[in-house]
C-alpha cells in the first residue's frame, strides 16, 4: 500500500506550482482497482474547474512517471489517478477548513471514542490551536483534537448551498433549454 504522507509531499508542490491548495490525498479501492484521489482548490474560490483538474492531473502524472523511471515509484501497484475539486459536501482535512466553515453543519468520525462516541454531527463552533469545537443537536459543545479525526465532511444544507457559489454558470441557460425541448 502506498504511503499517503510520502505521496502528499510529492503532490503538494505540484498543486502549489499551479496556485492551488491541496485538500486531500487518499488511496482507496481493492487489489487491481486502486484509485489515487487528489482534491485541491483555488484559495480564492475553494473550487477547481475542469481545466484546473486536467492541468493538475498532468503535473502529478508527469512527476510520478519521473519517479518511476528513476526507480523510486511511490505506488508499486496499478492505480488510476482521480483529480477533483472538493465539492459542496467537502472533506474537512485541515484546521483551516474547520475555521473557514465555522457555523456550518459537519459530520466527524473519530479514530477512538471520546465522550463515549466516535461520531459527532453538529455545527462547527470554532477552532483553538489544533482543537475543533462542534456543537451537537442537544446544544453540547465537544472539543476534538484534529489528530483524533478519522474523517470529517460538511453536510449539505440550504445554508451551505447558499454559501457555495459556482465558478461559472455560463451555458446553464442553454442546458436548461435543451432539456425542456
Amino acid at each position: 500500500m502506498a504511503d499517503i504522507a510520502a505521496l502528499t509531499t510529492i503532490i503538494e508542490p505540484e498543486a502549489r506550482a499551479l496556485g492551488f491548495d491541496l485538500v486531500r490525498v487518499k488511496m482507496f479501492g481493492g487489489e487491481g482497482v486502486r484509485t489515487l484521489q487528489v482534491m485541491a482548490e483555488r484559495p480564492d474560490t475553494r473550487q477547481l474547474n475542469i481545466d484546473d483538474c486536467a492541468d493538475l492531473s498532468r503535473r502529478i502524472s508527469d512527476r510520478l512517471d519521473e519517479l518511476e523511471e528513476a526507480g523510486k515509484d511511490p505506488i508499486p501497484e496499478a492505480y488510476r489517478l482521480e483529480v477533483s475539486s472538493p465539492g459542496i459536501d467537502r472533506p474537512l482535512t485541515r484546521i483551516k477548513d474547520f475555521e473557514d466553515w465555522k457555523g456550518h453543519e459537519a459530520r466527524i468520525t473519530l479514530t477512538e471514542k471520546i465522550d463515549g462516541r466516535r461520531q459527532f454531527k453538529g455545527h462547527l463552533a470554532g477552532v483553538e490551536g489544533d482543537v475543533i469545537a462542534i456543537t451537537d443537536g442537544h446544544g453540547l459543545t465537544h472539543n476534538i483534537a484534529l489528530a483524533t479525526i478519522e474523517d470529517a465532511k460538511l453536510v449539505i444544507t440550504d445554508r451551505l448551498i447558499a454559501a457555495t457559489k459556482p465558478l461559472s454558470t455560463e451555458g446553464a441557460d442553454e442546458f436548461e433549454a435543451e432539456e425542456q425541448d
